[in-house]
């Protein structure tokens, strides 16, 4: 119920979708929650939602999210007006890389709210300006990304359900459960014990120009996404005419793969500080908010850490109230501390460096 509570902005509608696997009413006699779980905080949690919808707290304000589209859209633009006045020599060559860089993870920011459908009231507009961001912007896969994204979400750091951990135990070793298994089978695909080195020249800038890259195409063909591929021909379309026309074939490539390396770098830096130092296990079917907070935490507030991570340092907010939007995240976390105190519940909050080092 909290997951479906937590996911839906229309709850009218998604619910017709329950009818038919309807197979019965539980006995009154019967307990409703499941014994894994902590029925007093599941009680709190649902109070707690509600006054969030009470104060308005899911409710867009679209003039931010407008700002932060024409931000991207202007440094997209000026990326390209960089090599066209001031030439393709080494100088402009290493600025336009720099700031499309910074256009596309802005991009990618945007489109993880419009994924959440959290931009606007009407989840079809959400859906159109993911794929025009996604497809268009990014050149990946809308309905891919929400696909894996979604399956994060309902179970964090669940080993076999949670696809953004599935690098166990082929390129790292994750948690220390984990770790311990591995041990005692004696199992070993890499040299586990320098994971902490090489994670450096694996994972961060190669995970966008190799995995993604040939992924999202992968999905979007097998599963017949037929309009997000024509949407994500639109990029390669522009950017071979937009970019080809400035530069040679190879300088080109060079241009895309250096972009792409900076933007992974960027992103895994980013999305791994909220979730990979924290607790990795099997699913123990919790309760929502258990399963989130043992597999989130935050990083402290500032203009700079709330733009560099698209709002993502207030991770343990986002996976409460996925479909909030992230202007609101401030707002609700102190009721968010005050429930996890209530509760004798851990709420992580580091600055932004110490975050990346406990990635190490």
């Amino acid at each position: 119920q909290d997951a479906f509570a937590a996911f839906h902005v229309d709850k009218a509608l998604v619910s017709k979708y329950l009818k038919p696997l309807q197979i019965g009413e539980l006995a009154p006699d019967q307990p409703s929650i499941e014994p894994t779980k902590n029925k007093m905080l599941v009680e709190d949690f649902r109070d707690l939602r509600a006054t969030v919808e009470k104060m308005g707290l899911l409710k867009p304000n679209q003039l931010f999210f407008f700002l932060h589209l024409a931000h991207i859209l202007l440094l997209d633009i000026s990326a390209w007006l960089v090599l066209f006045y001031f030439g393709t020599s080494l100088v402009p060559f290493i600025v336009s890389l720099l700031v499309l860089t910074v256009s596309q993870v802005q991009a990618s920011w945007l489109q993880h709210d419009l994924g959440h459908l959290s931009v606007f009231k009407k989840i079809k507009w959400n859906h159109l300006l993911h794929k025009f961001v996604m497809c268009h912007l990014l050149g990946a896969s809308a309905k891919w990304w929400t696909l894996l994204h979604s399956q994060h979400h309902a179970k964090p750091n669940c080993f076999q359900k949670d696809p953004d951990i599935d690098m166990h135990p082929f390129l790292f070793t994750l948690g220390k459960k984990f770790s311990v298994e591995l041990g005692i089978k004696k199992t070993k695909y890499m040299p586990y014990n320098h994971q902490h080195k090489y994670f450096f020249i694996t994972l961060p800038p190669f995970l966008f120009p190799t995995y993604f890259n040939i992924h999202t195409f992968y999905i979007a063909y097998t599963k017949r996404y037929w309009a997000d591929l024509a949407w994500m021909l639109t990029f390669y379309t522009r950017f071979y005419f937009t970019y080809g026309a400035l530069l040679g074939t190879k300088s080109l490539l060079a241009y895309y793969f250096i972009v792409r390396m900076l933007e992974s770098s960027w992103f895994v830096w980013v999305s791994q500080m909220n979730h990979i130092p924290m607790d990795i296990d099997y699913d123990k079917n919790l309760d929502w908010m258990s399963t989130q907070l043992k597999a989130t935490c935050n990083v402290e507030q500032s203009l700079f850490n709330d733009w560099f991570t698209g709002h993502l340092n207030f991770q343990i907010e986002h996976h409460l109230f996925p479909t909030m939007p992230r202007h609101n995240y401030w707002k609700v976390a102190p009721l968010v501390k005050s429930l996890c105190a209530k509760h004798g519940i851990e709420y992580q909050c580091k600055p932004l460096l110490t975050a990346f080092a406990d990635i190490v």
